[in-house]
């Protein structure tokens, strides 16, 4: 399989941590949403990563629909996502806090990269920092409750994978400061001192507008 996308974003990131945990190899394209826009269009039509092209040529699009692909290959006493049960259903709840909030700062750092400075609307940047913290405080009573175990069950899980790569983004992409909750700082801590988190982990590097034709 080929995975499509830089590990600088937390969605291909993400995915590319489940398949190293699930043993699934693959071919790496470290494409940049902005100038290799048009060469990922040729397999993901919106032009957003992470792409998966599977050995049947097949391609999937969008890093939920990938991982739940995964999950399938894996079969349920491997998924890495629950797959009944209140476990799910707490493992996805905090799944969507983690990505509303990491998609606001997405939108920060879009609006910062890609709109000329006396274009940008304050306003509208407050209310996505607003709606950001809004779900890591909401995550941090989750993370506090837990105490450093793991975020469900006695595993790591998917919440905790994406948690992991999505409170990195915040604070090296936004960059938005995670101190003021600890509990998530710790385990977004704990996520990068672990081997698979920092063999895919790069630097930051803001995506550039390709060339007009």
């Amino acid at each position: 399989m080929i995975l499509i996308g830089m590990f600088d974003s937390p969605y291909v990131r993400r995915v590319a941590i489940a398949m190293t945990l699930l043993g699934l190899e693959f071919e790496h394209r470290n494409w940049s949403v902005g100038k290799d826009f048009d060469r990922i269009r040729d397999y993901s039509p919106i032009g957003r990563v992470p792409a998966l092209v599977l050995d049947s040529g097949e391609v999937l699009a969008e890093s939920a629909l990938i991982l739940d692909y995964l999950d399938s290959l894996a079969g349920p006493q491997r998924a890495l996502l629950p797959t009944e049960g209140g476990a799910r259903r707490q493992s996805l709840r905090l799944i969507g806090l983690a990505t509303g909030a990491v998609d606001k700062g997405i939108t920060m750092v879009m609006e910062r990269v890609f709109r000329p400075e006396e274009k940008r609307h304050a306003p509208w940047t407050d209310r996505c920092r607003a709606q950001a913290e809004g779900a890591l405080a909401e995550l941090e009573k989750h993370c506090a409750q837990r105490n450093g175990q793991w975020l469900v069950g006695d595993a790591m899980t998917l919440a905790d994978i994406t948690l992991g790569c999505n409170g990195t983004y915040l604070r090296e992409a936004v960059p938005l400061d995670l101190s003021p909750y600890p509990h998530v700082e710790a385990h977004v801590d704990r996520c990068e001192a672990l081997p698979v988190f920092e063999r895919f982990h790069v630097p930051f590097d803001a995506p550039t507008p390709a060339p007009p034709p």
